[in-house]
């Protein structure tokens, strides 16, 4: 057998994984709710397609059966990733989705020992968040083994949000910012923190968020307290800093569901080829026991391109045996220097 399904293969990011899946030698078999899509993305690549709802159990374990593990690319995670995770479990299918949702992280790391009696890896964020983070942030605890605080720091230049990122951002703004304290993850205000940080070119300014590594870097290092700073436009933290006071009024079913049409109308699809080709990304992992500080920093390809590299890569290992059962993160069952073999990533100590 050794293939895997992609579900969710004809959005933005979908997308690029099947274009990197394909140019790597691999096979995937498509899969998503829109079989007119799918039909016109497999005849391009040449690819078989199944098409189904998530919700359908039956048609997803049966398209299940026919490979080894399935790449999860169909947000908002918070609302798919529980029926194909409990589909992985029932048919012992190994699990590895792209999401950056704290709480799918946070539930799926329940599910561990359900995985490990399966027999299959349950690895959520496989892609941007959190493979370069988490292996960063791992390669920084591990000179500093005491550490006891954390806070990762994250720009992005040239790039762009597709509509999925934006889709998933509505369907998860009530649930405000997070932070790690003591070892549990706490909610705090939207924008609860700023920092200027020097990334090598100046201060930038960046403000606290709920990012995927609240919960991953818990996993991977034991790290108690853990804070996560992101660069945004200003006009956008503006509007996160707004939704403090009205927040309330889109919290709504309705009105999450008509901010997401307006998405899918108005929104560019995601980053253009060349934002792919020629954006980066900057991160800075800072770790200290309130003694001693090690801060690494990594500089990756643009975020949506290189989850495409990470996530294939996740792939050909896993159908390479390569894995480990139950929950895991990327530096977990790859290590610190995962993220080193792709090319235009660099690593140092500052």
């Amino acid at each position: 057998m050794k293939n895997f399904m992609v579900y969710g293969s004809y959005g933005y990011t979908g997308q690029l994984i099947v274009e990197q899946a394909v140019k790597a030698g691999l096979k995937p078999l498509l899969a998503g709710r829109d079989e007119k899509q799918l039909r016109a993305q497999a005849e391009k690549f040449g690819l078989e397609y199944r098409a189904f709802s998530i919700e359908n159990s039956a048609a997803l374990d049966s398209a299940l059966m026919e490979v080894d593990a399935v790449l999860h690319c169909a947000g908002p995670f918070v609302l798919t990733f529980r029926q194909m995770a409990e589909a992985c479990i029932r048919t012992k299918r190994h699990y590895v989705d792209i999401s950056g949702e704290i709480e799918g992280f946070e539930a799926l790391a329940l599910m561990d020992e359900e995985a490990q009696r399966a027999g299959i890896m349950i690895l959520p964020g496989g892609g941007f968040d959190v493979v370069p983070s988490d292996c960063l942030i791992a390669y920084a605890a591990g000179k500093l083994p005491s550490a006891t605080h954390l806070e990762l720091y994250i720009k992005s230049v040239g790039s762009g949000v597709s509509r999925g990122t934006a889709r998933s951002g509505i369907e998860n703004m009530q649930r405000e910012g997070r932070i790690r304290r003591d070892g549990k993850i706490v909610s705090v205000p939207n924008v609860w923190g700023t920092k200027d940080v020097d990334f090598g070119r100046g201060p930038s300014r960046l403000v606290s968020m709920g990012w995927g590594d609240v919960s991953t870097a818990y996993h991977s290092t034991g790290i108690p307290n853990v804070t996560v700073y992101m660069g945004f436009p200003k006009a956008m933290v503006n509007s996160m800093r707004l939704t403090r006071y009205f927040g309330a009024l889109l919290y709504t079913r309705a009105a999450r569901d008509l901010v997401k049409w307006l998405i899918g109308k108005f929104l560019a699809p995601g980053p253009t080829r060349k934002q792919n080709e020629n954006g980066f990304s900057l991160l800075i992992a800072e770790v200290t026991d309130g003694k001693q500080t090690v801060r690494a920093k990594l500089r990756t390809p643009e975020a949506y391109y290189l989850t495409a590299l990470t996530s294939v890569e996740i792939m050909k290992r896993i159908l390479n045996s390569d894995f480990k059962s139950g929950f895991q993160t990327p530096s977990k069952v790859y290590g610190a220097d995962f993220i080193l073999q792709f090319k235009g990533v660099e690593r140092t100590e500052r």
